[in-house]
């Protein structure tokens, strides 16, 4: 009496739907990312019960002690509209501010001025409540 079976099953494991899989996951993390860049210098932000993600083309940042930094690099206040308009030549003209709670309203609009009379759009950052 021969009951051995015909029919062989293979037993090996097929590694493409696996591969599949990862790449979908993959895929996935990246779109569902965020895109915040964030500053570097250390500044404590105000805070705002409404909070929209911008991206950020050109960062400004005004400290504490009233040094301006734009993309993180300290520029003098006297030479911070000649460094934004080399930074926005050729780019959208979006400007994110990040200032200090303790910086004066004065300081703020002056850079804002600053930025809206070279076309930019310009976005305070805040952190969320």
């Amino acid at each position: 009496m021969d009951l051995k079976s015909k029919h062989k099953v293979n037993a090996s494991f097929s590694m493409s739907s696996m591969t599949d899989i990862i790449f979908l996951l993959l895929i996935f993390f990246m779109l569902t990312a965020s895109f915040i860049t964030p500053s570097g210098l250390p500044v404590n932000l105000p805070s705002s019960k409404s909070s929209e993600i911008v991206l950020q083309k050109v960062s400004v940042t005004i400290t504490k002690n009233l040094t301006y930094s734009v993309n993180n690099q300290r520029v003098s206040r006297a030479s911070l509209e000649s460094v934004l308009k080399k930074n926005l030549a050729g780019k959208e003209g979006i400007v994110v501010l990040h200032c200090d709670a303790s910086v004066p309203v004065e300081r703020l609009v002056e850079v804002a001025g600053i930025a809206t009379a070279l076309k930019a759009k310009v976005s305070i950052a805040t952190k969320p409540e």
